[in-house]
């Protein structure tokens, strides 16, 4: 049976309808200065609307809205992000037992806000498919990073641009459940 990963990268990878086009426009300058204002916004609204269960950008990458005490602000902060579901032994109706959040902040050069909100306080929740789950995150460093760098640019190749046009290491971290 494949992974969850396999399975979401093969729905990137060709089956729905114009991926292709949106992996060019999304890796493209002006794509990064506008994207960062208007998808988290369109997000918010529509998971509002369907009580959790939609995520707009969701219909091209899998996502999940963040919820996570602020690194300054100690304030709860909710921020839609895609990510990279990894399988779990059983995996079943309980979905996955982890997800690789990416840091590219649209290929911009300051890391986002919710990556430094993570590493204050790593305890936080996600609301994935309309279930709200308690996870817990953890900073990818050396070889586990690397390993997740390789299957997070299989999964979505526009984060090799990203890179590319920034000084900074893209911030990777895996949250599972608690």
């Amino acid at each position: 049976m494949p992974s969850a990963s396999d399975r979401a990268s093969a729905r990137v990878g060709g089956r729905v309808p114009g991926v292709r086009l949106v992996q060019k426009v999304s890796s493209t300058r002006a794509f990064a200065r506008v994207a960062p204002h208007l998808i988290p916004a369109l997000d918010r609204v529509v998971h509002r609307l369907t009580r959790g269960k939609v995520l707009l950008s969701a219909q091209m990458l899998p996502g999940v809205i963040l919820t996570v005490r602020g690194a300054r602000s100690g304030l709860e902060r909710r921020t839609p992000l895609a990510c990279m579901p990894e399988a779990s032994e059983g995996e079943g109706a309980a979905g996955p037992g982890s997800w690789i959040l990416i840091g590219s902040n649209f290929g911009r050069p300051d890391h986002p806000a919710w990556t430094a909100n993570l590493l204050a306080h790593p305890d936080g929740g996600i609301s994935w498919k309309g279930e709200d789950i308690a996870v817990t995150a953890h900073l990818l460093e050396g070889d586990e990073r690397a390993a997740a760098w390789k299957a997070v640019v299989a999964f979505w190749p526009p984060y090799v641009t990203y890179q590319e046009r920034i000084d900074r290491e893209i911030r990777l971290f895996r949250i599972v459940r608690r």
